[in-house]
């Protein structure tokens, strides 16, 4: 039976691995520190002592721990992977793209690899150059992987478990400065949601917001700010961003008759430019040319006060949204 429960963000996901790891004997979790310490943000405590050897610590070698994974979903597990930051992603690159994201093809449909890949990014103060970039738009170009980014303490929990029962390589993209961000109430149990699916946070007539991961909060806030000069914004958290929710982001777009994309990463080559490129090809009849915002092109400086300047702030987001109904 479904039941409700106050909890943090990191609570939200250390409860869906504690149902998945008890509702599926062949699950896994492992990743750097994830057992006896209980994650380097705490998101894994206590499970080691609850399910003993199927949650295990591993060396620090990303394409160890991803190598290992792709093996073991082909023949009869469900790893629950961990890499602690996303840019270290990038050291098995290969294990994700060329093996992971193939196995179904290659086998001609006879194996899958039914792998979780759980992992956090986006500036956060103090963080270098190496542990702050926002990467799911290398991810999502990749056919084969599937990639949420959950901005809420629910679909922190709901969403791990739709990765986790998917039968194919799922990456959830998690972010730390939501981690111990306050608490929620937040429904455990029931049935398990397929894969994909955006949701409107805010509803509004005047433009569509399109965002998704920590910097929807931004957005909320920034709407909540401009619905006081009129300006009613719909707020859309993709959620997914492979597969995109395009018909729920059409549909949003022909009520209100304009676009603003707003999200962490780089605007060169993000999955913004994707979304404004298939409104586009739909033909929608927009009443001003569609916003992106995002990062510039440079890399995320370490200092918090130069990082504020390169992350969008509430500020420009919301400027960026009154120019555009009042274009």
């Amino acid at each position: 039976m479904p039941e409700t429960k106050n909890l943090s963000y990191a609570e939200s996901v250390n409860a869906a691995l504690r149902r998945a790891l008890a509702e599926r004997p062949e699950a896994l979790l492992f990743g750097e520190d994830v057992a006896a310490p209980g994650g380097v943000f705490g998101v894994t405590k206590g499970l080691r002592r609850e399910f003993g050897d199927r949650v295990f610590d591993t060396p620090i070698s990303e394409s160890a721990i991803l190598g290992g994974a792709v093996g073991a979903a082909m023949f009869g597990r469900r790893p629950i992977a961990e890499i602690m930051w996303a840019d270290f992603s990038l050291v098995a690159l290969d294990q994700l793209v060329n093996q992971a994201a193939n196995v179904r093809y290659v086998s001609r449909g006879s194996l899958s690899a039914p792998l979780t890949v759980r992992t956090q990014q986006g500036n956060a103060p103090g963080a270098c150059a190496q542990h702050s970039q926002s990467l799911e738009a290398f991810f999502a170009h990749v056919p084969g992987l599937r990639v949420c980014l959950p901005a809420t303490h629910q679909d922190a929990y709901d969403l791990l478990l739709s990765a986790i029962w998917c039968n194919d390589p799922v990456i959830v993209i998690e972010n730390r400065t939501l981690y111990h961000a306050g608490k929620q109430q937040v429904q455990l149990g029931g049935d398990v949601q397929p894969v994909g699916g955006a949701a409107v946070r805010r509803p509004g007539r005047d433009v569509t917001v399109l965002t998704w991961g920590a910097l929807q909060h931004r957005v909320l806030e920034a709407a909540g700010r401009l619905a006081g000069d009129g300006i009613e914004a719909e707020v859309l958290d993709a959620r997914w961003v492979r597969p995109l929710d395009l018909e729920a982001v059409l549909a949003s777009v022909r009520r209100t008759g304009r676009l603003v994309v707003a999200h962490e990463a780089h605007t060169v080559g993000g999955v913004g430019g994707e979304v404004l490129a298939a409104v586009a090809e739909a033909g929608l009849p927009l009443r001003c040319p569609p916003v992106r915002i995002g990062a510039p092109d440079t890399r995320i400086p370490a200092a918090p006060g130069l990082a504020a300047a390169v992350i969008p702030s509430t500020e420009v987001i919301a400027e960026a949204i009154t120019k555009s109904v009042r274009a």
